[in-house]
């Protein structure tokens, strides 16, 4: 399973690119498209850089020490020193909403963060299945997965967004109307601007259910009970959407269910797999039959 889900990252992270590089060559030709990539290089090169702090300030969340959060801190220990990987840096989210997130460009450099009010919801069978996933995401190395799907996609939004701005000052297209081919070029041109971003936002939103789907399994094997994840989210599902956690939208992908709710959104526009499913898969891998 969790082969997997590597496939179809490395298989959908193949789509965006081609993606790219079909309308850097349809609308900006390839000088825009070496552009348009330099430009989301450098952006979301600082935002890999600088991910752990910036995860935090945007879900509000501050580091604790030992001594301050000393159940917390062991937990994480055990669990990495089971694992093989250097303890992360442990945080704290002062909300009685049930959620946690990693973030962190290598495991050297990783960040785990729980709200306190998990911590009271959850047993520590459950919390140990929750930090487990987490330690998932690092070990997985998803922040860097993400960044690339995130700069192949911001190329690909520049770009078409290169394209309205030179067909607004005359400048798109080929002249090959006497060839026959201009109406139709301009057509596919247009197309291109709005559906290119719309399919690079759901290749992204697919590469991040994909993640998800395999921190589980990581998360799972590492602590060897996928059971306890199981039961963990079941319980996160039902409680976050009692307590709303309000955090920045764009910090939203991080936690381990989604922080908001009310009206949902469509399963292609989200950023997290069903909870029905991620629990259905980890009692499949607890040998359970559904």
């Amino acid at each position: 399973m969790f082969g997997s889900n590597a496939l179809k990252t490395a298989v959908l992270l193949g789509a965006l690119t081609a993606l790219l590089i079909l309308i850097g060559d349809l609308l900006g030709g390839r000088g825009g498209m070496v552009i348009a990539f330099g430009f989301a290089v450098v952006m979301n090169f600082g935002a890999y850089w600088f991910s752990d702090a910036m995860a935090l300030r945007m879900a509000g969340a501050r580091e604790v020490t030992p001594e301050e959060a000393p159940e917390l801190h062991a937990l994480v220990e055990e669990l990495c020193a089971d694992a093989g990987l250097p303890k992360p840096r442990v945080a704290m989210i002062d909300s009685e909403a049930p959620n946690a997130f990693a973030t962190g460009r290598d495991p050297e450099h990783a960040v785990v963060a729980a709200t306190t009010g998990i911590l009271q919801l959850l047993d520590r069978r459950e919390l140990a299945g929750v930090l487990a996933h987490e330690l998932g995401h690092v070990e997985n190395r998803d922040i860097l997965i993400s960044s690339v799907a995130a700069t192949i996609a911001g190329a690909i939004t520049m770009v078409a967004q290169m394209a309205q701005w030179s067909m607004l000052f005359g400048g798109f297209g080929r002249d090959d109307e006497e060839e026959g081919g201009g109406i139709a070029s301009l057509v596919a041109g247009l197309v291109m601007m709005i559906v290119a971003p719309l399919a690079a936002l759901l290749i992204q939103m697919a590469i991040s259910r994909a993640r998800e789907y395999s921190a589980d399994e990581t998360g799972a094997r590492l602590y060897g009970d996928p059971e306890a994840l199981a039961s963990a989210l079941e319980k996160l599902e039902y409680y976050s959407k009692q307590i709303p956690l309000p955090v920045s939208p764009a910090a939203s992908h991080l936690f381990i269910v989604k922080p908001f709710t009310g009206a949902s959104m469509q399963e292609l526009f989200s950023t997290h797999p069903p909870i029905e499913e991620r629990v259905a898969r980890l009692h499949r891998m607890a040998g359970r039959v559904d």
